[in-house]
Formats: structure tokens, C-alpha cells, sequence
């Protein structure tokens, strides 16, 4: 997993509460574990006229031109505005994998769904929480300027727009720490290999009956 570095994006907002991951990534797109290619069907329902069955079967399709990502600068924004409960719906990490694929790198809400919160931060994508109030102004502020940017900083905790507004955000030091190293949980395992090994072959020492048959 690459580290969380501090990026500028352009802001797409969906205005629409309790988005559940099948908007997100439709089921009939999870037939894949690659974590790559979900990009061009994430919100496939919304962006196309027609109904799309399988990864990589999208020429030829016709988007709806009213929907944000079809529309520049939002066909290339990284940070996704979106109101309360997002992502709720199924356990699915593909929807965060979709997320990623399309460019998008973090999303703002009041609230996330519990699940999806913690499937974006284990794959280095930052959901940030703000109060209703904020994200309300931010909906406006997007109105009023098209291809509004703001700037992410992950270090300092905060959101700071084109227009000058800053907005500090809480997030677990533990996941902090993580997100801005880069580790997810195999690596975090990894940095212990020494110790497990130590232990294993402790316990090999104790109970070898426990490892017959078992490669060095």
C-alpha cells in the first residue's frame, strides 16, 4: 500500500444520503479480487443508460450525461463529497477498490457506514468525518465554483479548499500512523517475521510431532 501523502484534488459531489455499496459497485461486478478495473463501473447505474454485466465490457456503452463523473473536471476529481451513512449496505471491499480505481483518494461525510470506514482506511483511502454544518457549506461551495479544489492533509488533519475554508478532521493515531506509512495488515505482520519465526521454532523444539511434514 502506498503512503498517504498530502494531495490537491478537484471536489465531485453526490448529493444524496445513505449510498450503499451496490450503488457504489453493482454486484454483478465482484467476480474479480484484483482490486484494479472497478473503476470504470463504480456508480455504473448512475453513469450509464444501460445496464452493465461484467468488468472491462464497457465500450460502446452510453453515459448519462447528467451524472457528476461524466462531466469535466469531475471525470478526474479525487476527493468525493457525499452526506451521511455512505457506503452503508454490504461488507463489500470492493466498493472501496471502485473508489480508488476511478482517482479518488478520499471522501467527506457526516458519517460512514462502520464497515466501509474501516475497508477505505486498511486500503489507503482516507473517509474523512465533518460536522453537518461543514458539510453543508462544502455542497454550496461546490455550486458556486465549478471544479472547486481542495487540498487533503492527512498530517495536520485537516481540509483546506481554494477558497480559503479549513476544516480539521479526527481520525484513530493507530490508522493515522498506518495511512501515512503505507503498511496495511500483512505488512504490519511482516515487520514481526523475526519474532514468529523465534516462536516457531520454540514451539517446534517443545512439539515437533506439531510440524511433520512441514518445510522449513
Amino acid at each position: 500500500m502506498q503512503p498517504f501523502e498530502t494531495f490537491t484534488g478537484v471536489i465531485a459531489a453526490i448529493d444524496r444520503a445513505n449510498v450503499d455499496t451496490d450503488a457504489i459497485i453493482p454486484k454483478q461486478f465482484l467476480k474479480s479480487i484484483k482490486r484494479a478495473g472497478f473503476g470504470p463501473n463504480l456508480f455504473d447505474d448512475w453513469r450509464y443508460r444501460d445496464r452493465g454485466q461484467a468488468l472491462d465490457e464497457n465500450a460502446g456503452r452510453e453515459l448519462n450525461p447528467d451524472f457528476v463523473l461524466n462531466q469535466p473536471p469531475y471525470d478526474k476529481a479525487q476527493i468525493l463529497l457525499a452526506r451521511e451513512n455512505f457506503g452503508c449496505g454490504s461488507s463489500r471491499e470492493h466498493a472501496v477498490w471502485a473508489l480508488a480505481d476511478f482517482g479518488f483518494r478520499a471522501a467527506l461525510a457526516p458519517g460512514f457506514a462502520d464497515i466501509f470506514y474501516n475497508n477505505s482506511l486498511k486500503n489507503g483511502f482516507l473517509p474523512i468525518c465533518l460536522k453537518e454544518a461543514e458539510i453543508d457549506e462544502l455542497f454550496n461551495a461546490v455550486r458556486a465554483e465549478r471544479g472547486l479544489q481542495a487540498t487533503v492533509d492527512l498530517a495536520g488533519q485537516y481540509v483546506r479548499t481554494d477558497t480559503g475554508r479549513r476544516y480539521g478532521f479526527d481520525i484513530d493515531a493507530g490508522m493515522k500512523d498506518r495511512l501515512l506509512k503505507g503498511q496495511d495488515d500483512i505488512s504490519l505482520t511482516l515487520e514481526l517475521a523475526h519474532e514468529i519465526r523465534a516462536y516457531e521454532k520454540k514451539q517446534q523444539a517443545i512439539s515437533p510431532w506439531l510440524f511433520k511434514g512441514i518445510s522449513e
